[in-house]
């Protein structure tokens, strides 16, 4: 970092947001917080939230209420995650170590990118409270998905997240217009060992279609497979069609993900939140729907819940805390949103999360 920043002094995640930007080099600015091509995706999460407005509830009694929530049988304190995102590095020394740290300290789940640079087994050494999940793609041969389930079962993971809306990367314009070149020190040091997918880049006159990638696509028979081979949950996140839920229940996941990958894959999707009310409805209480994409304050957290979602998740946002103060940056991130979200709660009347898409309703404007 360039400068020393008192984080007593960020009040909110706009404040962690421009502080990121000053203290990073503008080419990894680029490649940790831009979206796709034009950036219109990563703008819409945001802008669809600040669409809804929360119809409250007066004179309610709050002397028992709570943030708690319950996923697949486990309790959790509130309904707040940390996503996958791949190379903290890029961010910060400690890298996922520190992001790990602070989801612990603040009893938030933290969902750790396969392209993470830190080894999973370095970060569940050196934090070994907290609970973890694992984010996968499938491109992978399955020799390789094997070996990382099972090392993530070695290590206490307690899911695993199936990233299912990348399968090829997101036209990253803004990267090359920067001039990102990933440093050596943030790679991807648990897939190191495995064959990468095939090459994406095309002769000259060659079709995407017809290219070697296209071949090693993975299909819903793939999320099937995976299923039978552990006892640990599968979550699917990149769904946005309802779809594909009932081909994803099928095929043994035990929870979805509504998400736009922030904006980063398809740069023409709708919001995350406009799409999670169809994706619920299909859903039909079989299983949880958790949702990503544009959460910067408590009451985007509140919105979600009262539109369906049974817990929300961050990305940037954590980057951002990661790399201002590092894992005590995370933590007051954490913190500023788990605060707003009952600050929301009191002056709607909402006395735990469930009670959220009872007690209120979100509308657009």
């Amino acid at each position: 970092m360039s400068e020393a920043i008192e984080l007593s002094r960020l009040t909110c995640l706009a404040d962690y947001e421009a502080a990121a930007a000053r203290v990073l080099p503008a080419d990894r600015w680029a490649y940790l917080n831009a979206g796709s091509a034009d950036g219109l995706v990563a703008r819409r999460n945001r802008e669809a939230f600040d669409k809804l407005t929360l119809l409250p509830r007066m004179l309610r009694q709050m002397h028992q209420a709570h943030t708690r929530i319950e996923l697949l049988g486990r309790p959790y304190p509130h309904p707040l995650l940390i996503a996958p995102s791949a190379q903290h590095a890029l961010a910060h020394p400690e890298a996922e170590t520190a992001t790990a740290l602070a989801a612990a300290a603040m009893q938030t789940p933290y969902i750790v990118s396969c392209q993470a640079s830190t080894l999973i087994e370095d970060i569940a050494a050196r934090v070994p409270q907290g609970e973890r999940w694992l984010q996968l793609y499938l491109h992978y041969p399955r020799a390789a998905l094997l070996d990382l389930l099972r090392r993530a079962q070695s290590c206490d993971f307690a899911a695993l997240v199936i990233t299912v809306d990348a399968p090829l990367q997101g036209l990253r314009n803004e990267d090359a217009r920067a001039g990102f070149v990933p440093p050596a020190h943030a790679a991807a040091v648990n897939l190191a060992a495995y064959p990468a997918p095939a090459e994406t880049a095309l002769a000259a006159g060659q079709s995407l279609l017809q290219s070697p990638r296209m071949a090693q696509l993975p299909s819903w028979e793939d999320i099937a497979w995976l299923a039978s081979q552990t006892s640990l949950p599968i979550w699917l996140k990149g769904l946005l069609n309802p779809l594909d839920v009932p081909p994803a229940l099928d095929a043994g996941v035990a929870g979805l993900i509504v998400s736009n990958h922030g904006g980063r894959t398809l740069d023409a999707v709708p919001a995350s939140i406009q799409a999670l009310p169809a994706v619920v409805q299909a859903v039909a209480g079989r299983v949880p729907v958790l949702m990503d994409g544009g959460i910067r304050r408590g009451s985007d957290i509140l919105k979600a819940l009262a539109l369906g979602a049974d817990a929300v998740l961050i990305g940037r946002p954590a980057l951002h805390g990661l790399a201002v103060g590092g894992a005590s940056g995370v933590a007051h991130v954490l913190h500023l949103l788990l605060r707003e979200l009952e600050h929301s709660m009191v002056l709607c009347g909402v006395r735990s999360p469930a009670e959220a898409a009872t007690a209120i309703f979100a509308s657009g404007q």
